[in-house]
């Protein structure tokens, strides 16, 4: 292909659209209409087509593989690089929106812009729609439509016409506006680099037109600097004790003497030299490129990190973030399971901790209190993290907001952060400390209570996979423990969900919230001196770490019933497969243990 000129002005593009809608097509005329292609290109796949019996198409100018060309599919993502006279072109001609999704949260090829291919004969399709919605996802704001295969219905104005308005209401429902739409025939090369005198009635621009109104986005050198980290390259020969940090620069500028701070660690130092090779002697670094500089007080620093510069904004930070998220892989996204997050150049293992609200793609319904998202779906969601990682929000720096989400060894979807959240055991905390603050308590305390009732007070959490054995037992254990004459009281999280968390219940649901909740009347009935039996399922590792911010520690207990426990939390007892009687015996003697069962 045509290589590009660095000195030039450069536009990243997409094209996308519904299979056999001409995508490939489109490109591929382009390339040869303006005169893009390698020197005997054209003639040689005009000569493989004759050979084998089969019609020339543009397409094939872009399956350079032989299998490729003998299955007529495009297997792999393209990169393919023209030139107009005012500018360059680098187009991504990905085959399906899974490619496409993971173009664009590469860190190589991030689209400035999109051509949305439409059959004219069959309208929007479901991918189309898909892709529709991803443009949106993934912040692409320049967007022309082709309306092509206009030959297929007779360049019909009015067939063009319906497809316009079919397509134009359903991208504003996305949030995209395209700039225009634009009647096409890729395989006759009509209406994309000249004029179809054929259709005269259409008074738009072509292809080629739209292309070329497009804005290049300037490189934020205004921006906060911000740099995610590659590597550090260390140097072992001839005295060479330099460490480099190296990376793409995303956004600002960075020089030598420059007081610079990697995020998530705050590790800080200065910058003592800018490296490149072989050494320009360039006296600044800037947004869109590659750079490598050494550090006044050697710090260590990892990959995955962000450097930004003291009394610059600084990147968010957290462990929690609330995401719109698009889903592309084989099993459900579902709540509970964990994920490998890569945003930029670092990763972390990401729980899916909410749902708030699901999307189809193709016909927007929406749902809400759901516990997966399925193939093809958006949605907005939260995901807990192991570890903070850094990151700039969507609405600040769409670059540093694209991450991908891999389920095993495929990148199985990704989107956006929209959000910082603190982790919920912080907020937890902040919220116990307020609460301990303004309690008004009566004149008895637990203490008395306790010796009145002749128990000490606490929880039992009951929890694990087998749902009907775990209440049949915490009922059966209630009813044993009120048979001895003791004060108890059972608490099935079914009670709190449509009580107490009804209100969230009808909106779009906070499992960390419907956890909280329940803490606090847990906290509420153990101070009135009662043994609370709570049954919840799969509980998880930081739904416990919540439940200790509110109750006191020491008067918890945790017992799992089925195979497992399967999501790493904490327990005192597991009983894996014992018969109800045995089980409930065994919870007796954990509560005896426990000092909550005095004889």
């Amino acid at each position: 292909m045509t290589a590009v000129d660095s000195n030039r002005e450069r536009l990243n593009i997409v094209v996308v659209g519904h299979v056999d809608h001409g995508k490939s097509t489109v490109v591929g005329r382009l390339l040869a209409d303006t005169g893009s292609l390698p020197q005997g290109r054209l003639e040689r796949i005009r000569d493989y087509c004759a050979r084998n019996a089969k019609p020339f198409e543009y397409a094939f100018l872009l399956d350079a593989l032989r299998e490729e060309q003998s299955q007529g599919i495009t297997i792999d993502a393209a990169r393919i690089f023209f030139k107009t006279p005012r500018r360059d072109y680098m187009i991504i001609d990905a085959p399906g929106h899974a490619e496409f999704l993971k173009n664009m949260v590469s860190g190589a090829s991030h689209a400035e812009a999109a051509l949305l291919v439409v059959d004219a004969a069959e309208g929007m399709k479901e991918n189309t729609k898909r892709h529709s919605y991803l443009l949106s996802l993934l912040a692409v704001r320049q967007v022309a439509v082709l309306v092509n295969k206009m030959d297929c219905v007779g360049r019909s104005e009015v067939a063009f016409r319906s497809v316009t308005d079919d397509c134009r209401a359903f991208l504003r429902q996305v949030g995209v506006e395209a700039s225009c739409f634009i009647a096409t025939s890729a395989l006759l090369g009509e209406n994309l680099a000249s004029r179809a005198p054929e259709m005269a009635w259409y008074t738009g621009p072509t292809a080629l037109e739209a292309l070329e109104a497009f804005r290049v986005a300037s490189a934020p050198v205004d921006r906060p600097f911000r740099m995610p980290v590659q590597d550090v390259y260390k140097f072992a020969s001839g005295g060479d004790d330099r460490r480099i940090v190296a990376g793409t620069v995303e956004s600002g500028t960075l020089k030598p003497g420059d007081s610079v701070v990697f995020y998530p660690s705050g590790k800080a130092s200065a910058v003592k030299h800018l490296e490149s090779f072989p050494d320009s002697g360039a006296p600044t670094a800037q947004a869109g490129e590659a750079a490598g500089f050494t550090l006044t007080e050697q710090i260590y620093v990892r990959r995955g990190e962000i450097a930004a510069l003291s009394g610059q904004a600084r990147p968010c930070v957290a462990r929690r973030l609330r995401t719109s998220v698009f889903w592309l892989g084989r099993e459900p996204l579902r709540l509970g399971r964990e994920y490998t997050l890569k945003l930029g150049t670092a990763r972390a293992r990401a729980r899916l901790e909410q749902i708030a609200l699901s999307v189809d793609a193709a016909s927007l319904a929406t749902e809400t209190n759901r516990t997966e998202v399925r193939r093809n779906e958006a949605a907005e969601c939260v995901f807990l993290l192991d570890a903070p990682l850094a990151f700039d929000l969507a609405s600040d720096n769409p670059s540093l907001a694209r991450f991908v989400l891999v389920d095993g060894y495929e990148i199985s979807g990704g989107g956006l952060v929209r959000e910082a959240l603190e982790a919920p055991a912080a907020l937890a905390q902040k919220r116990v400390d307020r609460r301990n603050a303004h309690w008004r308590a009566g004149r008895i305390d637990l203490a008395r209570r306790e010796e009145r009732l002749g128990q000490r007070a606490g929880l039992l959490i009951v929890t694990g996979s087998d749902g009907e054995r775990r209440r049949a037992v915490s009922k059966t254990l209630e009813e044993r423990l009120f048979a001895e004459g003791r004060y108890v009281y059972f608490l099935g999280i079914g009670s709190v969900l449509y009580g107490l968390a009804a209100d969230i219940r009808e909106s779009a649901g906070d499992h960390a919230e419907d956890v909280r909740r329940l803490a606090e009347l847990a906290h509420i009935l153990i101070d009135a001196g009662l043994v609370v039996i709570v049954t919840a399922a799969r509980l998880l590792p930081e739904d416990l770490d919540l439940i200790m911010e509110a109750v006191d520690s020491s008067r918890v207990a945790v017992a799992w019933i089925g195979a497992g426990p399967t999501t790493g939390v904490a327990c005192d007892v597991v009983l894996a497969d014992e018969p109800e009687d045995a089980c409930v015996n065994t919870l007796l003697s954990l509560l005896s243990e426990r000092g909550f069962r005095q004889d």
